[in-house]
């Protein structure tokens, strides 16, 4: 659902996907982005639109109970050819929407 919300214009089905409490962490030492106005804000400032050029895959790692790891590779498409790696750390709430997410993100190293 993330991947299909990202491609979607505008930000009205995300609270299919984020409770209204959830929070959001770009990486594990960032301030979390708190309560589904301000992610509804950082998902329109984070994307250059929902029409962007990339691939995006993913595999689920683990799940514990509310929780699960999920291995996502990204790459972006001209003019900014790019690829990423992430580990997301999601936890979910009884209907099933994300409460807590926290990204690990990894980028290769363009000296190797």
């Amino acid at each position: 659902m993330y991947e299909e919300l990202w491609r979607t214009p505008g930000t009205a089905g995300l609270d299919r996907l984020f409770a209204a409490e959830a929070t959001y962490r770009h990486s594990p030492y960032a301030e979390p982005v708190v309560g589904l106005a301000d992610i509804t804000r950082d998902w329109e400032q984070e994307r250059e639109s929902p029409d962007e050029d990339f691939r995006m895959t993913s595999e689920i790692v683990a799940v514990d109970g509310d929780t699960g790891v999920v291995r996502v590779a990204v790459t972006y498409g001209p003019p900014h050819s790019q690829e990423f790696l992430d580990m997301w750390v999601v936890r979910f709430d009884d209907s099933g929407r994300c409460v807590s997410f926290e990204e690990w993100f990894f980028s290769p190293r363009r000296d190797q």
